[in-house]
């Protein structure tokens, strides 16, 4: 392994060639935000900070799994959660597949590198019932409490991310078939249904506040905005949602995301086929659905009820009975 190490002049040159490379392909060809772009680097250049600091001066082309491990493993004495160790495992992968499909290398040293098994913590719901309190405690003989509540009703009803409700575009409503059109993570869209009473508080929202409001050129297509006529940022959500909680004595941790978990929690409690809500909530895959799959116990018990073959044949002895 040290016949093959390199100068580092010619290490740092080829990292140098191979990240920018790698920026490349995560703009173009996965339409990574910049944000989500800054992340992947920094999991990469933790790899790259360990080969310096262990005198390892290969090219990544040359970077085998044992040097990943022990990376893996110097990064768990230093203290590194597992969460962020799993972080960085599923980082610096996306930086060997981007090296495979680039044909710079033969194998993918990441392809037998797994990150530490993580509980996946499963967020607070909202019943309908604290869903229904929360709303009714926004003043709407305000124009901001109209607002307010057409973006609460619009989060319960179609399970939006809080960056897909502040994007979401006033050319991209349509109250007259009762859908909306959202554009989620790497610009992927998708047609969601909205309910009739988000749909009327849109329109309420729309007629008697939106249309009096000075509105900034760069917003006149986004739905909601703020009183000065800018799109609302994800803080001012934020604020909106904790505020109506804390009016309603909500005695939970509250945020858009618990909107939108319990969308889809009240989905599947009322029978929903998890691939539909999966559809709806706009994940890639199935398993990130999975966490909305804490069923009540009464569905779970009464699925078994119904479908199961045992059950059916004891109802059939017993009504021969």
């Amino acid at each position: 392994m040290e016949k093959e190490n390199l100068n580092i002049e010619i290490f740092e040159k080829s990292w140098k060639t191979a990240i920018k490379g790698f920026i490349t392909y995560l703009k173009l060809e996965k339409s990574l935000s910049k944000h989500s772009i800054e992340a992947y680097l920094r999991d990469t250049q933790k790899l790259y900070d360990f080969l310096i600091i262990k005198q390892i001066y290969l090219p990544p082309t040359k970077v085998e799994d044992q040097h990943i491990s022990d990376l893996l493993i110097y990064l768990n004495e230093l203290g590194l959660d597992p969460r962020s160790q799993s972080r960085l495992v599923s980082g610096i992968k996306s930086f060997y597949k981007y090296l495979f499909l680039e044909d710079q290398i033969i194998t993918d040293p990441t392809e037998l590198i797994e990150g530490p098994k993580i509980a996946r913590k499963i967020p607070d719901f909202l019943s309908f019932e604290e869903i229904q309190s929360i709303l009714e405690t926004i003043d709407l003989s305000d124009s901001l409490g109209v607002r307010n509540r057409a973006i609460l009703e619009t989060l319960y009803a179609s399970g939006l991310r809080v960056s897909e409700l502040t994007s979401l575009r006033l050319s991209n409503y349509f109250p007259d078939i009762g859908f909306i059109k959202v554009v989620g993570k790497t610009n992927k869209e998708r047609i969601v249904p909205i309910g009739e009473e988000a749909i009327k508080y849109i329109n309420q929202y729309l007629l008697h506040v939106r249309q009096h409001q000075p509105i900034k050129k760069e917003a006149t297509d986004i739905l909601f905005l703020n009183r000065r006529g800018s799109p609302l940022t994800r803080v001012m959500i934020f604020i909106i949602i904790k505020e109506a909680a804390a009016t309603a004595n909500i005695d939970k941790t509250v945020s858009p995301h618990t909107f939108r978990h319990s969308f889809a929690t009240h989905l599947i409690d009322g029978g929903a086929n998890l691939s539909v809500v999966q559809e709806l909530l706009g994940h890639e895959s199935i398993i990130t659905t999975e966490i909305y799959t804490h069923l009540s116990m009464d569905y779970l018990r009464e699925t078994i009820m119904t479908f199961h073959p045992r059950v059916q044949q004891m109802r059939k002895q017993k009504k021969r009975e």
